[in-house]
C-alpha cells in the first residue's frame, strides 16, 4: 500500500511538472509572438489584387494587370501581361507612414520572366495627395516621396532610388536622384530590392539582400541636385559689358602674306617622275562584253531599246599590270600652302571668360535631416516595351529584421530554386555554371564602366555591345575588346586632342595648326572643329591600276 500511494505521489508531481513547463513554454513562446515586430505593410499578392489595387482609369494606360503564378511556382504576383503598354495601379495604404522618425525598409520582389531590354520595374511611394484626389487618377504626374526600383533602356540600367523635397523657402517640390546607383541584374531570376532609410540620414540599397550602394541625404556627393543648395548663386540680371572681349588669342593685325605664298597651288599633281609599268596593256579595254550574257526572250527592241550584253572584267587585265589608256597619278603639291590666315597672338584687351556676379541664392536653407513628406499610397507606373515582368511581396518596415525575415521565407527559396533549374538548363545547353557566373559580373562591370562621366559620348555604343553580349554570351570576349578599343580611343583623343596627324608642309609665317582662338571650348567642339579641320582637306582619291 505505501509503495502504491508513493507510486501515485509521484505521477501526480510528474504531471504538475510537465503541466507547469507547457505552460512556461506558452507563456515564452506568447511573448515571443507579442514583441516580435511586424510589418507596416505587406502584400504577397496570394489573393485577388481587384479592390484593393486600384488601376488607374486614365486613357493612356492600356496595359492589363493580372495575377498570375511565378514560372515555376506555386507563388503569385502582379504581372505585366503585354507589350508596349503603359500601366499604372495604386494601392491606399488607410494610415500614411512616416519617414521623420526611426528606421524604415522599402523592399518588394520583381522577376523579368522574358528579360528586360527596355522597361521599368520601380515603385513610386506616394505623399497624401490633394483633397478629392481619387486613386482611380493616379498617373505620372501623381506626387511622390520616393521612387524606388530597377529601370532598364538603352543608356539607362539603375536601380533608381528618387526622393521629393519640398524646399522651406521657396516652397518648390525638387526631385533628388541617388549617384551612381547600382545596375539592374540581368537575368529572368527573382530579385528584392531594399531602400533601408535611416535616422542617421543613411540609405543603403541592397539587392537580394546585398548592400550594393550606401549614401548620405546631406552629402552633395550622393545626390543631383544636392539636397541643401548652393549658398550663392550667379545674378540672373547680371549683363555682360558690351566691351568685355573674353578672345584670349586674336589674328595678328600686322602679319602680311608672303609674295611667294600661292593659295592657288593645287593640293595633289601629276607625278612627273612616274613611268608606265612594263607590259600595260593599252589597247585592251578594262571592262568586256559578258560572252555568257544572253538577250532574254521577252525582250522587245522596239519597246525595250537595243540589248546590249551586261560588262565583265576583261581577264587579260589581271594577267597584266592595268589595261586602258596610262596616266600617270597624282602625288602631293611640295609647294601647297592652302588660304593663308594670319598668325594668333595674345589679346591685350582679353579680360578672361565673363560670369555673372554671385548673390545670395534666396532658395538657401540648412537643415540636419530630410524633411520627408509621409507615404500614402504605393504605386507602379511604368511604360515598358516588355511583358513577364512580375511584381511580389511588397514590404513596408521599421526593423531591417523583418526585412530579412521576409527575404529569407518568401524570396530565397524561390531564388534558389530558379538559380538550380538555370543551372541545370546552361548544362544541358554545354554552359558551365562558373562561365556563365563570371560572364554576369563582367557585364555588371561592363555597365559601370558606361556610367562613368567621360564616356557619356560613347555610352549608347557601349551599352549595345554589352545587351549584345548579354545575348550572345559566345561573343563576350569579342565584347570586351571592343570596349576596350573604344576606350583606348578616349584615352588618345584626351591625350592628344583627338586629331589625325596632317601632312607636314612648310613652316614659313604659316600658323601652327594646334593653335586655336579659343581654348576655352568643350571636348565636343574641338572634336567638331578637327572633323571639320579634316573634312577641309580633300582625301586622295584611290589609284586605279592604269595609275601605278
Amino acid at each position: 500500500m505505501v509503495l502504491m500511494e508513493g507510486r501515485r505521489k509521484i505521477t501526480e508531481l510528474m504531471l504538475l511538472l510537465l503541466l507547469l513547463l507547457i505552460g512556461c513554454s506558452a507563456s515564452q513562446i506568447q511573448a515571443s509572438s507579442e514583441n516580435e515586430p511586424d510589418a507596416i505593410f505587406y502584400e504577397p499578392f496570394s489573393e485577388s489584387f481587384e479592390g484593393r489595387w486600384i488601376v488607374s482609369s486614365k486613357d493612356e494606360y492600356k496595359g492589363v494587370w493580372k495575377l498570375s503564378k511565378s514560372e515555376g511556382h506555386d507563388d503569385y504576383g502582379l504581372l505585366v501581361s503585354e507589350k508596349a503598354r503603359k500601366y499604372a495601379v495604386v494601392k491606399d495604404l488607410g494610415k500614411a507612414v512616416s519617414l521623420k522618425d526611426g528606421t524604415i525598409v522599402l523592399q518588394f520582389e520583381v522577376r523579368f520572366q522574358n528579360g528586360l531590354e527596355c522597361g521599368g520595374a520601380y515603385l513610386k511611394y506616394l505623399r497624401p495627395q490633394e483633397a478629392g484626389w481619387k486613386p482611380e487618377e493616379f498617373d505620372n504626374d501623381s506626387p511622390y516621396s520616393i521612387m524606388f526600383g530597377p529601370d532598364k533602356c538603352g543608356s539607362t540600367n539603375k536601380v533608381h532610388f528618387i526622393f521629393k523635397h519640398k524646399n522651406p523657402k521657396s516652397g518648390e517640390y525638387v526631385e533628388h536622384h541617388l549617384k551612381d546607383p547600382p545596375s539592374v541584374p540581368s537575368d529572368k531570376l527573382s530579385h528584392v530590392y531594399t531602400a533601408i532609410l535611416k535616422p542617421n540620414n543613411e540609405v543603403r540599397i541592397l539587392i537580394d539582400g546585398e548592400e550594393k550602394k550606401k549614401a548620405n541625404f546631406l552629402s552633395a556627393k550622393d545626390f543631383e541636385p544636392a539636397l541643401i543648395p548652393a549658398k550663392t548663386i550667379p545674378d540672373p540680371d547680371d549683363k555682360k559689358p558690351e566691351d568685355w572681349d573674353e578672345r584670349a588669342k586674336i589674328p595678328d593685325p600686322h602679319a602680311v602674306k608672303p609674295d611667294d605664298w600661292d593659295e592657288d597651288a593645287p593640293m595633289e599633281i601629276e607625278d612627273e617622275d612616274a613611268v608606265k609599268p612594263e607590259g600595260w596593256l593599252d589597247d585592251e579595254p578594262e571592262e568586256i562584253d559578258d560572252p555568257e550574257a544572253t538577250k532574254p526572250e521577252d525582250w522587245d527592241d522596239e519597246e525595250d531599246g537595243v540589248w546590249e550584253p551586261t560588262k565583265t572584267d576583261n581577264p587579260k587585265c589581271s594577267l597584266a599590270p592595268g589595261c586602258g589608256e596610262w596616266k600617270k597619278p597624282m602625288k602631293i603639291n611640295p609647294a601647297y600652302k592652302g588660304k593663308w590666315s594670319p598668325p594668333l597672338i595674345d589679346n591685350p584687351s582679353y579680360k578672361g571668360i565673363w560670369k555673372p556676379q554671385e548673390i545670395p541664392n534666396p532658395s538657401y536653407f540648412e537643415t540636419e535631416k530630410p524633411d520627408f513628406e509621409a507615404i500614402a499610397a504605393i504605386g507602379i507606373e511604368i511604360w515598358t516595351m516588355q511583358d513577364g515582368i512580375l511584381f511580389d511581396n511588397v514590404l513596408i518596415a521599421d526593423d531591417e529584421k523583418v526585412a530579412e525575415s521576409y527575404r529569407l521565407t518568401t524570396w530565397k527559396p524561390k531564388f534558389e530554386n530558379e538559380k538550380e533549374k538555370e543551372k541545370a538548363e546552361e548544362e544541358a545547353a554545354g554552359l558551365s555554371d562558373g562561365l556563365s557566373g563570371f560572364q554576369k559580373k563582367i557585364f555588371d562591370l561592363l555597365y559601370k564602366i558606361a556610367d562613368v562621366t567621360f564616356l557619356d559620348a560613347y555610352k549608347p555604343k557601349i551599352i549595345d555591345l554589352i545587351e549584345k553580349g548579354e545575348k550572345q554570351p559566345n561573343i563576350t570576349v569579342g565584347i570586351i575588346v571592343s570596349i576596350v578599343v573604344v576606350l583606348l580611343t578616349v584615352v588618345f583623343k584626351i591625350l592628344f586632342g583627338g586629331k589625325k596627324p596632317k601632312v607636314t608642309v612648310p613652316e614659313t609665317d604659316r600658323p601652327a595648326a594646334a593653335e586655336t582662338s579659343n581654348t576655352q571650348g568643350s571636348s565636343e567642339e574641338k572634336e567638331d572643329e578637327g572633323e571639320k579641320e579634316d573634312a577641309a582637306v580633300p582625301p586622295r582619291r584611290r589609284p586605279t591600276r592604269r595609275e601605278t
